[in-house]
Order: C-alpha cells, then sequence, then structure tokens
C-alpha cells in the first residue's frame, strides 16, 4: 500500500479538506452512471481523489468513435465492456479504492434499487432519456445527483440536493425524441465533455466535504467558442 499521506497531501493543505476532510472522501461512495465522455473524467478525478467506494454502471462496449473524447478508454478496449476498461484504468490509478462493476443500462426500477447502497449519483449519459429517469429515480428516493449535459460546443451542470430545482424543474417534461439534437448526429467538441466531467467531479468531492457552495437551485452553462460561463439562478 502506497504512503496515503503522500498522496492525499494537496488536499491535506487545503483549507475546507484536509484530514478530516480526506476521511470523509474514503468513506464516500459514489455511483457513476454512464462511463463515456462525461464519465470518463469524473471517474479519473474521483478515483485519485480517493473515494472509498465508486460504483460504475454502463452497458455499452467500447468503440472507436468513443476514443476521441471518452479518456478513460484506449484502443486496446475497443469492443470489451466499458465498466471493465474504466475499472482497469482506475485501480491502476488508485488501487486502494473499490470499484463496482455494473454492465448494464438502468431503468428506473433497478436505479432505485442499486442507488439505495450510494450516497450520490453522478448522471454522465447522453440521452434524454436516460437523465430523466435518473432524474426521476433519484428524486423519488431522495438521492442528491450531479448532472452533466454536453452537445456541440456547449455543455451545462447543476446539483440536485432532495428540496432543490431538479432536471425537470428546470428542462421541463421529457422532449419527443424526433425533436432532440444528439452527439451522434451533430458532434460534440471533445474537450468540452472533459471540462464538464471535471466540474461533476468538482462538485462530488464539494458535496462530500462540505466544501464550498453547490451548484443548486441554478444551472451552470458554458459556451468553448466564446469563452463564456453563465450560472443562472432557478426560482
Amino acid at each position: 500500500m502506497f504512503d496515503e499521506k503522500g498522496r492525499y497531501s494537496r488536499h491535506l493543505l487545503l483549507d475546507g479538506i484536509g484530514q478530516e476532510g480526506q476521511e470523509r472522501i474514503a468513506k464516500g461512495r459514489v455511483l457513476i452512471v454512464g462511463v463515456g465522455g462525461l464519465g470518463s473524467p469524473v471517474a479519473l478525478y474521483l478515483t485519485a481523489a480517493g473515494v472509498g467506494t465508486i460504483g460504475i454502471a454502463d452497458g455499452d462496449t467500447v468503440d472507436i468513435s468513443n476514443l476521441q473524447r471518452q479518456v478513460i478508454h484506449a484502443t486496446k478496449d475497443v469492443g470489451i465492456a466499458k465498466v471493465k476498461s474504466a475499472a482497469m484504468k482506475m485501480k491502476d490509478i488508485n488501487p486502494d479504492i473499490k470499484v463496482v462493476e455494473v454492465n448494464k443500462f438502468l431503468d428506473k426500477a433497478a436505479l432505485m434499487e442499486i442507488a439505495a447502497d450510494y450516497d450520490i449519483i453522478v448522471d454522465a449519459t447522453d440521452s434524454y432519456n436516460s437523465k430523466y429517469t435518473i432524474n426521476d429515480a433519484c428524486v423519488a428516493a431522495g438521492k442528491p445527483f450531479v448532472h452533466g449535459g454536453v452537445l456541440r460546443y456547449e455543455g451545462n451542470v447543476f446539483t440536485h440536493l432532495p428540496g432543490t430545482a431538479d432536471y425537470r424543474t428546470i428542462f421541463g417534461s421529457e422532449p419527443s425524441a424526433a425533436h432532440v439534437p444528439t452527439a451522434s448526429a451533430v458532434g460534440v467538441l471533445g474537450t468540452v465533455v472533459g471540462v464538464i466531467g471535471t466540474i461533476q467531479a468538482t462538485e462530488v468531492i464539494k458535496w462530500l466535504t462540505g466544501t464550498g457552495k453547490l451548484l443548486t437551485d441554478c444551472i451552470l452553462t458554458f459556451d468553448a467558442l466564446t469563452w463564456r460561463f453563465n450560472k443562472i439562478q432557478i426560482k
């Protein structure tokens, strides 16, 4: 086992984290739904931060088209399950954490059952249907979650805690699939996914340690073409 004080020394120096905060991180249980573009930086940074138990749920396999933005996967991983590929990289980075692989797509009932074992959920999916499913399951179960969404050159993030604005509050009812653009149809800049996923991971660490102000009752938007961040309050 590596020296934990050495591994986490930069966290231990931070006001707001320190030894107590790092212990909270180590006791944390986080479920990441989706280990693609958004899930890659989330998984990598939460692993590096020392989150004690990280669940990763995804029923997909690695495709060559994923590699432009899904940085947890490598060319040699094409064709294997994303959760298997991601778990190997995570354990390479930090062998002291526990990684739980859930190699399937989750409906509301399955998500609620699995989420009961975790403290907070990360929505790292790329479809509206999945996002509404995660939202409704977490709201019904009283679970906090961190949303992330990307398309083309833009992205957005918010955090839901019980009693604060959720996905339906912000975006309304689920749109028809015919009216929803997808990254596979219109594209996405890989680095934008990295920016949004890293913000999601930061929100999780802040929530686990009780540090700073979370993105609740608001949505943070990002436009890579103009370098514009906007924080929009939700009434």
